[in-house]
C-alpha cells in the first residue's frame, strides 16, 4: 500500500481576482507503515496537500494514487477511500454531535454499512484503543475535557478501520499532559498496528521526538524531504521560511561553537542527553 503524489498543482478560487496557488508541482510518495510529520508556516500548502489524499480537493494538475489507482477516476469509490484514509481534522471536537460517546464514535462504522452489532464492536475497540474509560462511554462528549473529545474524534476515525490515519493539528489548544498523551497514542497505535500516520503539526519538538520522516511546505512546494535529523540541520533555510528547529537543535550548535564535542544534528532531548553525557564523559 502507497500513496503517490504525482505533479500535483491546485488553485483556490481559480480564475478570479483572489486566486490563490496552493501546492505547485508536488511530487510524494507516502509508504505502508510510516510515520510522516508535515510542517510548514500558515499558507504554506501542508493542509491543502492533505485534503488531496482522502479526495476531499481534486488537483487542478497531476494525480493522487492509493493502492496503484488513481483516485480521481470516474470508478474509483470515494466512500471507500475515505474509509481507508482517515482524516481528523484541526480541533475535530466541533464536528462530535451524538448524544453519547459510544453513538458518535458508532456514526461512521454505520455509515459504511455494517449492522448495528458491528458497528458498537468497532466502537468499543476504537475507544479502548485510545484509552478512554469506560465510564465515560455513555456520557454526552460535550461533558468531557479537552483531551477526551479528541480522542472520541481520534476513535471515530479509527472505527472505521483505516490504513493511513492523517491529524491536522491533533495537539492544538491542549495542555501539556494532553499534547503528550495524544501523541503516545498516536506513537502506540503506529507501532502496534503499523498504521501509516501522518502528522501535520507546527511544534518541532513534537515532530523531532515522533516522525520517521518530515516533509517541509514553503509557498505550495515541498522544500525539505528526510528524516528529522536530516531536515533541522537546514535550521538556518528553516527561519528564513518562518519556521524554527528544535530548542535542543540551537542548543547543540552552540554547544558546538564552544568547542564541546556534542553531535550537532540531535534533535531530542533524549539525543541531546547521550552526546551531551558522552561528551563530559570523554572530557574526564
Amino acid at each position: 500500500m502507497s500513496i503517490i503524489v504525482n505533479h500535483v498543482d491546485f488553485v483556490y478560487s481559480e480564475g478570479t481576482n483572489t486566486s490563490q496557488h496552493a501546492l505547485k508541482d508536488v511530487n510524494l510518495q507516502i509508504k505502508d507503515g510510516e510515520f510522516l510529520g508535515i510542517i510548514g508556516h500558515t499558507g504554506s500548502g501542508k493542509s491543502t496537500l492533505i485534503q488531496h489524499l482522502n479526495g476531499l480537493l481534486k488537483p487542478a494538475m497531476g494525480e493522487i494514487y492509493y493502492n496503484g489507482r488513481d483516485i480521481n477516476d470516474k470508478d474509483f469509490s470515494r466512500k471507500e477511500l475515505r474509509s481507508k484514509v482517515g482524516l481528523v481534522f484541526q480541533y475535530p471536537e466541533y464536528q462530535l454531535f451524538e448524544t453519547t460517546v459510544f453513538e458518535d464514535v458508532c456514526f461512521g462504522p454505520k455509515n459504511q454499512g455494517l449492522s448495528v452489532k458491528d458497528a458498537g464492536l468497532r466502537a468499543f475497540e476504537a475507544l479502548r484503543s485510545v484509552k478512554l474509560p469506560k465510564e465515560v462511554f455513555y456520557q454526552s462528549p460535550f461533558e468531557l475535557s479537552g483531551g477526551q473529545k479528541r480522542r472520541v474524534a481520534i476513535a471515530g476515525v479509527l472505527a472505521m478501520k483505516p490504513e493511513v490515519l492523517i491529524l491536522d493539528e491533533p495537539t492544538a489548544g491542549l495542555d501539556p499532559q494532553g499534547r503528550d498523551e495524544i501523541l503516545e497514542e498516536l506513537a502506540r497505535l503506529h507501532r502496534e498496528q503499523n498504521m501509516t500516520i501522518i502528522l501535520v503539526s507546527h511544534s518541532m519538538e513534537d515532530v523531532a521526538k515522533y516522525v520517521d520522516r518530515l516533509i517541509v511546505m514553503d509557498d505550495g512546494r515541498v522544500a525539505y524531504d528526510g528524516t528529522p535529523r536530516e531536515v533541522f540541520k537546514n535550521y538556518i533555510e528553516l527561519e528564513k521560511m518562518g519556521l524554527s528547529a528544535p530548542q535542543v537543535t540551537f542548543l547543540m550548535h552552540d554547544l558546538k561553537k564552544k568547542a564541546f564535542n556534542v553531535d550537532e544534528d540531535a534533535t531530542t532531548v533524549t539525543e541531546a542527553r547521550d552526546t551531551i553525557l558522552k561528551c563530559m564523559g570523554k572530557a574526564r
